[in-house]
């Protein structure tokens, strides 16, 4: 598959941080079955992101008991330390963060996001939080996009926060060149159409 570059500001490399992954539509891990993957970083040490498609039944409030009066959603972000929290958001006067792509931000203080969620002063579509994140070795990625597992495309800030979950996988298909468009309409499990 190609690497097509519809942000510039992503860089033009297969992979880079803010670059955004679109599993091929029969991926079989289950893992990253139709998912779409935000990096984070990338480099000789590795590579780190975030599923942005996947929902849990979570909300911030069951893993984090102190904040009891939010019910912000809680994604899957991968496979890898479940037990961890993380976020991406497009507030960094308030949370502080790294930014990734143009007005999407990862990471910030636990004691930051605390004040925020207890004044409660933020819109809740400004926020994404992920258990678990998806992680690769170094040149893991960069085979799986070589063997045609994944599609990379630049991202936009609407696609994360402001499209539904179960969306973000079809509309990203839209990112690609035209020649990608077919892939939206490939069912699930082929044998049974």
């Amino acid at each position: 598959m190609d690497y097509v570059d519809l942000n510039p500001k992503a860089g033009n490399k297969p992979a880079a941080a803010g670059a955004l992954l679109i599993a091929e539509p029969l991926l079989a891990d289950p893992n990253f079955s139709r998912s779409v993957v935000l990096l984070c970083e990338h480099s000789a040490d590795g590579t780190v992101g975030f599923v942005l498609n996947q929902e849990t039944a979570l909300t911030l409030t069951d893993i984090v008991e102190e904040l009891d009066n939010t019910d912000l959603p809680i994604y899957q972000g991968g496979p890898v330390q479940p037990d961890t929290l993380h976020v991406l958001h497009r507030l960094p006067a308030l949370l502080g963060g790294t930014e990734v792509a143009p007005g999407i931000y990862w990471g910030g203080t636990y004691d930051s996001l605390k004040n925020l969620v207890t004044l409660n002063t933020f819109n809740p579509a400004d926020i994404r939080l992920f258990i678990g994140y998806s992680g690769w070795s170094p040149g893991q990625l960069d085979a799986e996009i070589g063997e045609g597992s994944w599609l990379v495309t630049g991202i936009t800030t609407d696609l994360l926060f402001d499209t539904p979950p179960a969306d973000i996988w079809k509309k990203s298909i839209g990112f690609l060149d035209k020649k990608y468009a077919f892939l939206a309409n490939v069912p699930t499990n082929p044998q049974l159409n």
